[in-house]
Parts: C-alpha cells; sequence; structure tokens
C-alpha cells in the first residue's frame, strides 16, 4: 500500500438499479413511474429560456419550498429541499446521526442506509425483519443513536400503520427518527401528522415515484422549524446552491398539479392490485406491498432463473443477491400494457419447464 493510501476514505459503494442502454425494453427495475410527468410541467418547460441559467438559483429554492408546504399542508419553514431524497437523506445522516451510540434500521431495507453509516462512520445495528418481513416494533426500544426506515419498506412494500410508528416514536423522544415516505403515495397514511406531536420526527419525501420525475432530482424532508434550521446550515456549510433552476420551476409545476397526481397514482394502484391477483395465479407469493412495486419469490423457480430469463426477453426486474432477499424479485408496478407482457412471458416460461 501506498502511504497516501492510508488516509482515503474507502466505502463499499451503493450500486443503483440497471439503466440499460436499449430502449426496446420494459423497464421494471428502478420504481420509476410508468407515466410522463404533469401536463403543467411540459407546458414550464416549454416557457424556459436560457438566460436564467448564467444566474445562480436561489439557493433557499424558495418558490419550490413554497409549493410544496402548500400542497403538504405546512408552513414553507418546516420544508427542506435537496437533490432527490437521497441528497436529503444524507443531510439527515450527517447532521443528526453524530452519537456514538448505533443508528438503528431494518437489516433488509434501502440499501444506501448502511453506506452513508460507513461512508461518514456512523455506528448503526440492522434490525431483523420478521419472517413476514415486517419491522417488529420492539427491536426499537433499545438505546441508540437514531432511527431511520422506509414506510412502505423496501425492497419489500410491507406498510407500518401510523399507531405502530408512533409506537417507535414513543421509545425515541432522545434522537431523530426519520420516517423516509418514498412510496407513501401508493398506499397507507403519511406520518406528518405526527410531526406536531413529535419534534424529533423528518419525514423524508421524493419526487421520483408518484410525480414521475426521478431524472429531475428533487427531494423533501419535512420536520420542525428548528430541526430544518440544522439542516439548512449543514447544506449551506456544504453546497448552498444544490437545487438547479430547471429543478426549482419544473418541480413547483409538478407540486402544483393535485389533480395529475391523484390520477396517475391512482392508475399505478389499480395495476398493483390486478397484478397480485396475475402474479399469484402463477404460483408467485409475496407480502401485501402497499408500494409501486411487489417482491415476489416463486415456489417452484429460483429468482436468479427468472431475472435471466425476464432480461433476455428485455423485461428488466431487480434482483438483489442477499442474504435473506437472494430467491425474490423486486416488480415496478408498469403500464397495463407493460404488465400482460410480463404475464405473458411468465405464463409461457413457467408451462415450459
Amino acid at each position: 500500500m501506498k502511504k497516501w493510501e492510508a488516509n482515503i476514505r474507502k466505502v463499499t459503494p451503493y450500486v443503483p438499479g440497471e439503466q440499460p442502454k436499449r430502449l426496446d425494453v420494459i423497464k421494471l427495475n428502478t420504481n420509476e413511474n410508468p407515466y410522463p410527468p404533469s401536463p403543467k410541467v411540459t407546458e414550464a418547460l416549454r416557457r424556459m429560456t436560457a438566460e436564467p441559467m448564467r444566474k445562480y438559483p436561489d439557493p433557499e429554492a424558495r418558490q419550490l419550498v413554497e409549493a410544496i408546504a402548500r400542497e403538504e399542508g405546512v408552513r414553507p419553514e418546516q420544508i427542506f429541499v435537496g437533490v432527490g431524497s437521497d441528497d436529503v437523506l444524507a443531510m439527515i445522516f450527517l447532521t443528526f446521526f453524530n452519537s456514538k451510540k448505533p443508528v438503528l434500521f431494518p437489516d433488509i431495507t434501502y440499501s444506501f442506509y448502511d453506506v452513508w453509516a460507513d461512508m461518514l462512520r456512523i455506528p448503526y445495528e440492522q434490525q431483523p425483519l420478521n419472517d413476514a418481513f415486517e419491522i417488529e416494533c420492539s427491536d426499537y426500544e433499545k438505546e441508540n443513536g437514531g432511527v431511520i426506515f422506509p414506510n412502505p419498506n423496501a425492497p419489500t412494500g410491507a406498510l407500518l400503520g401510523l399507531s405502530a410508528i408512533e409506537d417507535i416514536l414513543v421509545h425515541n423522544q432522545d434522537v431523530i427518527v426519520v420516517v423516509d415516505e418514498a412510496y407513501i403515495d401508493f398506499g397507507g397514511m403519511t406520518c406528518t401528522g405526527l410531526l406536531d406531536k413529535y419534534e424529533n420526527l423528518i419525514v423524508v419525501k421524493t419526487f421520483s415515484k408518484s410525480r414521475s420525475m426521478a431524472g429531475m432530482r428533487i427531494g423533501y424532508a419535512i420536520a420542525g422549524e428548528e430541526l430544518i434550521g440544522y439542516l439548512n446550515d449543514v447544506k449551506y456549510s456544504f453546497n448552498s446552491y444544490t437545487m438547479n433552476q430547471a429543478a426549482i420551476l419544473l418541480g413547483t409545476a409538478a407540486a402544483e398539479d393535485h389533480a395529475y397526481f391523484e390520477e396517475t397514482r391512482q392508475k399505478i394502484i389499480a395495476t398493483r392490485e390486478q397484478a397480485k391477483k396475475e402474479l399469484a395465479a402463477l404460483g408467485f407469493s409475496f407480502a401485501d406491498s402497499q408500494a409501486n412495486f411487489l417482491f415476489v419469490t416463486h415456489k417452484e423457480v429460483s429468482a436468479a432463473e427468472l431475472f435471466a430469463a425476464l432480461k433476455e426477453q428485455g423485461i428488466y426486474v431487480r434482483y438483489f443477491k442477499k442474504p435473506r432477499i437472494d430467491n425474490y424479485l423486486r416488480i415496478t408496478i408498469g403500464t397495463d400494457q407493460e404488465m400482460e407482457r410480463l404475464y405473458a412471458f411468465l405464463r409461457g416460461y413457467l408451462e415450459k419447464r
């Protein structure tokens, strides 16, 4: 080893879902929305000119913050925005998880959490999901330096009810509790109603899923003004201009079109419920997902085999070669037409075996 290598921070990076170079594929591997963004986003894009791009964007992203606050029914001072929810979550880890006690999160969950913890030298403990891939609230009653979990969980899709979330909050009032609601719009109720009761709660959301804007990279946190102030202090010490001009403008347009948001999310929910019936009939089993994906396993065919067969046919799903879940596939909910092609291939493949 060279001497200077001793001072390099080495981590095992997060591996995102594959972004295929081919265009003739059915892409059900990264939980993107199969529908286009709001028509208001398209209209705002048409009106954009290059002139504002020569200037720095508003560091507060005030226009976007106010639009999100109106949609969420909170004060603008309760909103923190970033370059996707990944940026927001990373800032939360950096700002609030500084104890020598371990941060707690599930063992099967969003695989960026342990990457951030390792990179920032934050101690952590992963709490095992039960056999139904559900969070056991009692596992979060021990002493810790913070708690974070997605709801619905990823990649399982299992939803934790509000009473269970409040139970975790009741037992963790001396640390920050983060509920990552990237998928909440597809099932269950947001826990933002608990913010006034628990000053240590932070709720994180994204435009990447239900707002059809994964390519624009917009995420946000909702919390009390004090916590948002701490986040902004760290942000301005790190990078003042995280949101670009286009993201602020187009994100505002998306946030202001509630009707379109409702229309597309209801389409995805309906398609997901139909997918549960179709896949169960084909011999798959899965948790009762409340997200825009299903986490499935087959009683006779391995996930690795199905993943390879589907990819060969241009149907991309997500396969995690990890303990406990290496015989599962995560299938994003696409359009009805895309899902029908998935079912048709699976029927044919399973019949031939």
